[in-house]
Parts: structure tokens; C-alpha cells; sequence
């Protein structure tokens, strides 16, 4: 958000930093972390339901960035937006979410689960999918 024009290359690399590590880490939550959290109860069901919303938002900001000039007129908007969605879920589990779930599981299931996760990591793909 703060490079000038001129860095825009910089820029460039920058996004497709994000874009492969956001789309790991929304695969990574989908696959391990929100199955196990629809298990603590209906209100972090209902957390996890808007979270996939707010992943299919992030995931299609994703995929137009990834496909778009970075010299086109929208890049930067839409480079604003994706941050703006990103804080927002990030906020909303970190107030929300994980206090619950650390309040509902043992240490020893955090472990484990924390396990599961970091595996996931090699095989979570890195580029946004549909």
C-alpha cells in the first residue's frame, strides 16, 4: 500500500508473495482448521460458514490480481481491497474465533492440530483456484 508508482515492480513481487501464501493458508484453514472447528458448537459453525464467505471473496481478489498488468489503472484499487478483506477475516478470527477455540480444545489437541496443519502445508496449493 505505501510504494509509489515507480516501484511497482516491487510491488508486483510483493502481490505475488501474498497470492501464494494467502491461497496456501486459506487452503490450509479449509481443509484442516475449520473442520475441526465446526465441531466446537453452532456459534463457531456459523464463524467458519462466514469465513469460507469471506475466503471466496479473498480467493477472487486473488485470482484477478494474479492475472492482471500490474501497470493497469485497477491494480492498485484492487490491491486495497484484498487488504482491506484480508484484515477484516484476520480481525474477526482473532477476536472471535480462535479464543473459542483455544477455550474448547486441550493443549494437546492444539498440538496436534497445529500438526495436522503444518503438514497440510507442503501438498496446499499456491496459486488461486475457482
Amino acid at each position: 500500500e505505501k510504494l509509489s508508482d515507480r516501484a511497482i515492480a516491487a510491488g508486483h513481487d510483493l502481490v505475488d508473495r501474498v497470492i501464494r501464501r494467502m491461497t496456501t493458508h486459506i487452503h490450509i484453514e479449509e481443509t484442516v482448521f475449520y473442520p475441526r472447528v465446526r465441531e466446537v458448537g453452532r456459534t463457531a459453525k456459523d464463524e467458519v460458514l462466514e469465513g469460507i464467505e469471506e475466503h471466496h471473496l479473498i480467493k477472487t481478489s486473488l485470482r484477478e490480481l494474479e492475472g492482471l498488468d500490474p501497470h493497469d489503472e485497477r491494480y492498485g484499487a484492487k490491491v486495497e481491497v484484498l487488504s482491506e478483506l484480508i484484515r477484516h477475516h484476520h480481525s474477526e478470527e482473532e477476536t472471535d474465533m480462535f479464543p473459542r477455540v483455544r477455550r474448547a480444545l486441550g493443549m494437546d489437541e492444539l498440538r496436534h492440530l497445529a500438526e495436522e496443519m503444518e503438514e497440510a502445508r507442503s501438498a496446499a496449493p499456491t496459486h488461486p483456484t475457482p
